[in-house]
């Protein structure tokens, strides 16, 4: 697999709070992971930072090699973190309330599990078309599938912040989970809500189109979102089975 990822502060936020790590197990399976913290004071940094840290950490332990497994261990697993971040909050009275979202997939070979818990996303570019694959766990989602707002309403909505799941905060950390295969052209985004509320997916489309490193298209995809306001930190991860040419 190649990978390349990217965060950054974004223009109006002070801090980032979002968190990106690629790990590789006993048996060289590889973890992706992105985290998007939330929480007051600096207590989105700490979830987002525990989640990634500790699941990768963890992930490099191990000796997964079936995709059954792995997705019975990043539940078992999920459930443990959401502990340790609640423990954690209330402890301390700066990072009482903290939480994070979390977008992952564990590779093997083009056999990916992909897994999310809020509104951090996945999508796959095929033949040429970008498709979120992950369902956003989000007032705004829950609005638009019963009817009650349109898309253009939910790209706008007041409360697009609001979450329905996270890691952390609530004893309930439900991640939802998928098997895709990936083809020899696909490429998997990765990615905290500071890229898609503020760049299109027909624009990230056309930047993953383009012909050129994924390093490039990572920064690239960077400057749209910091020059439609950074309203957010934003990070993102790409991989795909090719751009093998360093091995031999």
């Amino acid at each position: 697999m190649n990978f390349a990822y990217k965060s950054d502060v974004g223009e109006v936020r002070p801090n980032n709070e979002d968190y990106v790590g690629v790990f590789k197990n006993a048996v060289g399976v590889s973890f992706a992971i992105v985290a998007d913290g939330l929480g007051g004071h600096n207590g989105g940094d700490v979830a987002s930072e525990m989640a990634v840290s500790h699941l990768g950490f963890r992930f490099e332990e191990t000796v997964i090699d079936t995709i059954d497994i792995a997705a019975k261990w990043l539940i078992d697993e999920v459930q443990r973190e959401n502990k340790l971040i609640l423990e954690r909050s209330n402890q301390y009275e700066d990072l009482n309330g903290m939480g994070t979202t979390i977008v992952c997939a564990i590779f093997f070979g083009n056999e990916v599990l992909l897994a999310n818990i809020g509104d951090s996303r996945g999508y796959l570019l095929r033949d040429n078309e970008l498709t979120q694959i992950t369902e956003d766990h989000s007032l705004v989602n829950e609005l638009l599938k019963s009817g009650q707002i349109s898309s253009e309403e939910a790209r706008n909505h007041p409360q697009k912040n609001i979450v329905t799941r996270t890691l952390g905060i609530s004893e309930n950390a439900n991640i939802d989970e998928k098997i895709i295969q990936m083809e020899d052209n696909d490429i998997l985004l990765l990615c905290s809500d500071g890229l898609t509320n503020m760049v299109d997916d027909q624009l990230i489309q056309e930047v993953l189109l383009d012909n050129e490193p994924f390093a490039d298209k990572c920064d690239k995809l960077i400057n749209l979102a910091n020059e439609a306001g950074g309203n957010d930190n934003v990070t993102l991860l790409l991989a795909s089975p090719l751009e093998r040419r360093d091995e031999h």
